[in-house]
């Protein structure tokens, strides 16, 4: 049998009652007010002052806005491969797309890849300095080494000088699964061994006369990681490149990354960030855009404010969303907001609120343009509808900044 409900004259009860009620309320406006006061130290964040690099005319580093990387996983031997991963994230966004370079071969097809394509190549080099010379010969915009790790000071002394010469910088990538032996076996893997190593390197680039340097130091253990950077950019003023490092799988990947690199991002720690996750490199891409979208940190061009749904929804709103993104990412838009919802709860606030907005249930749904209702269709006609109301947005976009 169900408990009765609390009446008046139940004093003890009403008692208890506005006790919880007050503690819940209590509780909620501490957790506001923490929520608050963190959204306003992320606001006011100013971002840590580093020096400007240039790749290929991509500034890095200084005020430039955070530039987004990835890295091929064809074999780079493999020019025609290459060449169609490069352009899918050419379209995906990316800014910067490094390759490996494990071998001679690897290094001559880059001269083919760097005449198909006008992005920004780097070079992956471990070990062998006349991989890195022949990368340059071929044209490449930035190398990835470890000074350490590729001869002795005769050797890094030519690298440095050929990259000079051409204006190439080049990123030191410390690797948590890679620290020299000495700084290991001393210090272990923590933050403060991945910064030893850093500034190790720093000081071989330094001494022979090059300060055209971008600073990494990546790691799997999210913890490790943030640490890491913290330390280190209080002791140059290198830009750094943000990462973690074997990330792991899709779904993974993109929770350590988004809170390793949104974590440092929203202390101003960072200059240019690479997600890296065990599948497409059209997806670290669209991660990392994600986050600096969230951020506030880029515009994003298309914004889309869809409900998780619930036993509410009386639409089939997973494939609406879904093929509307599809739809609409192919389109000449102008920055804009979308909203897609499934119920009559918040489906026509948010819809008001957007650029363009769709309101379903029952089958039906109310189309939103510039908060006004334009049309009511079915759920067969919802995709195609939508899309035409964000061009009939977009056309309106451009009349109107033609004008003015």
């Amino acid at each position: 049998m169900s408990p009765a409900a609390p009446v008046r004259g139940e004093s003890g009860a009403e008692r208890g009652e506005s006790l919880v009620q007050r503690t819940a309320s209590k509780t909620v406006l501490t957790v506001c007010t923490r929520l608050w006061n963190q959204a306003k130290r992320l606001t006011t964040q100013v971002r840590r002052r580093s020096r400007q690099i240039h790749v290929r005319g991509l500034a890095i580093g200084g005020d430039a806005p955070i530039a987004v990387q990835s890295m091929t996983k064809t074999d780079t031997r493999d020019v025609a491969a290459t060449m169609t991963e490069i352009r899918r994230l050419h379209v995906a966004g990316c800014e910067i797309v490094r390759l490996a370079v494990p071998d001679r071969e690897a290094a001559e097809a880059l001269a083919q890849i760097r005449q198909r394509t006008d992005l920004p190549l780097v070079a992956d080099i471990h070990f062998d300095y006349r991989l890195a010379l022949a990368a340059l010969e071929a044209g490449v915009d930035k190398l990835r080494l470890n000074p350490g790790n590729i001869g002795g000071r005769a050797k890094v002394e030519e690298v440095v000088r050929a990259a000079s010469a051409r204006g190439v910088p080049i990123r030191i990538g410390v690797n948590a699964g890679s620290l020299e032996k000495d700084i290991l076996e001393r210090s272990g893997r923590v933050p403060e061994a991945l910064v030893e190593s850093a500034l190790r390197h720093v000081g071989i680039l330094e001494d022979c006369g090059f300060a055209d340097i971008v600073v990494s130091l990546k790691a799997a253990d999210v913890r490790t990681m943030v640490a890491a950077y913290e330390m280190i950019a209080e002791r140059i003023d290198y830009p750094l490149h943000l990462g973690v490092t074997e990330a792991g799988p899709t779904f993974q990947g993109t929770i350590k990354s988004t809170v390793g690199i949104g974590h440092l991002l929203a202390e101003g720690i960072g200059d240019t960030i690479r997600v890296s996750l065990t599948g497409d490199s059209g997806e670290e891409v669209r991660v990392g855009l994600e986050i600096l979208y969230a951020l506030g940190l880029r515009e994003k061009r298309l914004e889309i404010v869809s409900c998780p749904s619930c036993g509410r929804c009386e639409i089939d709103l997973f494939t609406v969303v879904r093929e509307a993104e599809k739809r609409l990412q192919g389109e000449d838009l102008p920055a804009m907001k979308v909203a897609i919802m499934g119920c009559v709860v918040n489906g026509p606030g948010e819809s008001i609120e957007a650029d363009v907005g769709l309101a379903g249930g029952n089958g039906l749904g109310i189309l939103f343009r510039n908060g006004q209702i334009v049309r009511r269709v079915q759920e067969s006609e919802m995709i195609d509808a939508l899309v035409e109301e964000c061009r009939a947005y977009a056309a309106e976009r451009r009349q109107s900044e033609h004008a003015g």
